[in-house]
């Protein structure tokens, strides 16, 4: 970790990157009541019209950003989408994208899960009891330690080799209770 240096988090990752979709265009949605607590995978969507939400695209991170949902967990990394697909979901999330040739996407899904980036989200949340949100300036500029690209690629690759697995496990466990 010698070699790691401090950045903020707004300069190896996108906040909400700018996308497009038309009223009116059926296109993936995916509720916050679908995301699984701690889970990386989405379990589900729905194919509806677009009429408003946050958008994002295979490779992106999105957070919820709302009590109680950030406390409970409520983190994916999108990849239900097709080439050049965009798709929508709750205005309550917060998408990250990684930066090409800065970050990794896998290393950003990770961090954005760890306490790293979670216990000051949380902390930062404002608003009344009950409705209470993320401020999302606090995570932009939010001072951390971060590898070189290859070292991110490689503790991405890890993680993600440890949840693929769980993956193959879960579904060998629903073919066995079936």
């Amino acid at each position: 970790m010698s070699n790691w240096t401090t950045k903020k988090l707004s300069e190896i990752v996108l906040f909400n990157p700018r996308e497009t979709i038309k009223k009116g265009i059926l296109a993936k949605k995916i509720a916050m009541d679908t995301l699984v607590p701690f889970c990386r995978d989405i379990p589900s969507f729905e194919l509806t019209e677009f009429n408003g939400g946050t958008k994002f695209r295979n490779g992106d991170t999105i957070m919820a950003r709302i009590t109680p949902c950030l406390e409970n967990g409520k983190t994916a990394k999108i990849n239900i989408l097709g080439d050049n697909e965009v798709g929508f979901g709750s205005t309550e999330y917060i998408v990250f994208r990684a930066i090409e040739g800065l970050s990794n996407e896998d290393y950003v899904y990770y961090l954005v899960c760890s306490p790293i980036v979670r216990d000051p989200a949380i902390k930062s949340m404002v608003g009344s009891s009950g409705r209470q949100r993320v401020q999302t300036d606090v995570l932009k500029n939010l001072e951390i330690c971060v590898p070189d690209l290859e070292t991110q690629v490689k503790i991405g690759l890890i993680l993600k080799s440890i949840d693929d697995k769980i993956t193959i496990n879960k579904k060998i466990n629903e073919n066995l209770a079936a």
